[in-house]
């Protein structure tokens, strides 16, 4: 039998995983549905394989999908960098995706990781979200890197998930607790804070919708006892409420005045647990070569604190 695969069949099926649907992915690529439906089972058919499973909710990568978008991903950004290479006229239309928690070291690196390739045409994707979801993102490939944070109190559990869903845990740094407030938060004038120094100020911290667990909190010390809660769902919101209501969150201690301005300070936390801050991938999966950019860039902007 001779295979007569195309490279459009390729950008297809990674668009439906890039889109998180078929009629998402439809849109994107201003065919209908149908015929899009009918290009994957035609794939399917002469591959003799069985790349998504299809459900009520949707279609997500079967086992052999997932290996088969790796080799897919690969084939593609090659051939789009030959293009760029020798066909001058042709500009390179890159895409990534990262998946994070509310981390500005995270966005400065995916900044630097624009401005540094430079692409006439991109679709990247930078999605701030929930904890569980970022290990969503990344099982079921949406996102080819995550950036999350394990301690002694999430360890055993968050290990666990990423065994389950076939990832893999690689450390960036380890930082020690530290606060954010105002630079007019009278806590901001302290060389470093103890818990019982924030008895009275509001706490923020992230949503986690759903999956509302201590385990799946942002923040680290999350089973501590706090008299004032608010929960937000963005960066900017819980910025804006640091100043105007004088509270606190917790943090790793990296912030960006590029990003935030110089209103927002980290103060040092007397605490005995840690962050390891780290990023996951998919087992199956290796980085393309804008994912190992973006790592270089990561890794770049932490050495720059000091960590």
């Amino acid at each position: 039998m001779v295979m007569i695969m195309t490279l459009q069949q390729l950008k297809y099926i990674i668009e439906i995983v890039n889109s998180g649907s078929m009629s998402e992915a439809a849109k994107r690529l201003y065919i209908s549905q149908p015929s899009l439906s009918k290009a994957v089972k035609e794939l399917e058919s002469e591959i003799n394989t069985t790349l998504f499973m299809r459900t009520n909710k949707g279609v997500t990568l079967s086992s052999e999908g997932i290996e088969f978008l790796g080799y897919a991903r690969q084939i593609v950004e090659q051939t789009e960098l030959m293009e760029s290479r020798y066909l001058s006229d042709k500009p390179l239309h890159a895409s990534f995706s990262v998946s994070t928690q509310h981390y500005s070291f995270a966005v400065n690196a995916f900044v630097a990781l624009i401005k540094k390739y430079g692409y006439e045409e991109y679709d990247f994707n930078l999605r701030e979200t929930r904890t569980y979801e970022i290990i969503e993102d990344v099982r079921n490939l949406r996102s080819e890197i995550g950036i999350l944070y394990l301690s002694s109190f999430n360890n055993k559990v968050m290990k666990k998930l990423f065994k389950e869903n076939n990832l893999a845990f690689n450390s960036l740094f380890i930082a020690k607790p530290h606060i954010f407030v105002s630079k007019h938060n009278p806590l901001s004038k302290k060389n470093s804070v103890n818990l019982d120094d924030l008895k009275e100020y509001p706490y923020l911290c992230f949503e986690q919708g759903t999956y509302n667990s201590f385990y799946f909190s942002e923040e680290i010390l999350s089973t501590v006892y706090k008299k004032k809660n608010i929960l937000v769902s963005d960066r900017a919101t819980l910025f804006n409420l640091l100043i105007g209501l004088n509270g606190y969150t917790m943090s790793t201690g990296i912030i960006s005045t590029e990003l935030n301005g110089t209103d927002i300070v980290s103060v040092p936390l007397d605490a005995e647990e840690i962050m390891n801050v780290g990023w996951v991938k998919h087992n199956d999966l290796s980085l393309g070569i804008l994912g190992n950019a973006y790592i270089e860039e990561l890794k770049s902007i932490i050495n720059k604190s000091g960590l």
